[in-house]
């Protein structure tokens, strides 16, 4: 399943997502990724997730983001979710290929069976409704 954690800048939405990781490390059977665009959650998740910085990778844009995702699914198949930060800053602020991305990322979480969380800087009326076919709001 695809999770979205929407809001404005400064609406919480980082903490709530700090909560998710150190939440999902607790019960997971598995392994925890966070992935977000710079390093400044270390102090903040639990050591026993994994926490991957995409600049690090110079991953920019839509394309190169599901690929990124899609090699961390293949490379460890003990992941039980993934969870990241900045969605907007790594792929753009294209809404219209926002939601290309995570239609096919809602597809990607279907066949590794691994949930996928991701915060978004902007409000529910601003991003095209096709993305809540494929993704909840929590």
């Amino acid at each position: 399943m695809v999770y979205l954690i929407l809001g404005n800048k400064g609406s919480g939405k980082t903490k709530k997502l700090i909560d998710l990781v150190n939440a999902a490390v607790e019960k997971s059977n598995g392994n925890v990724v966070c992935v977000e665009k710079e390093r400044l959650l270390t102090y903040d998740i639990n050591y026993r997730a994994r926490l991957v910085e995409t600049d690090h990778f110079e991953v920019c844009g839509y394309d190169a983001f599901y690929g990124f995702l899609s090699g961390i699914v293949a490379g460890d198949h003990d992941i039980t979710d993934i969870l990241v930060d900045a969605t907007l800053k790594i792929g753009g602020k294209d809404y219209e290929a926002l939601a290309n991305f995570l239609e096919k990322v809602a597809n990607l979480s279907k066949i590794a069976e691994q949930d996928f969380t991701f915060t978004v800087s902007a409000d529910e009326a601003e991003l095209p409704a096709r993305i809540f076919e494929v993704c909840e709001k929590i």
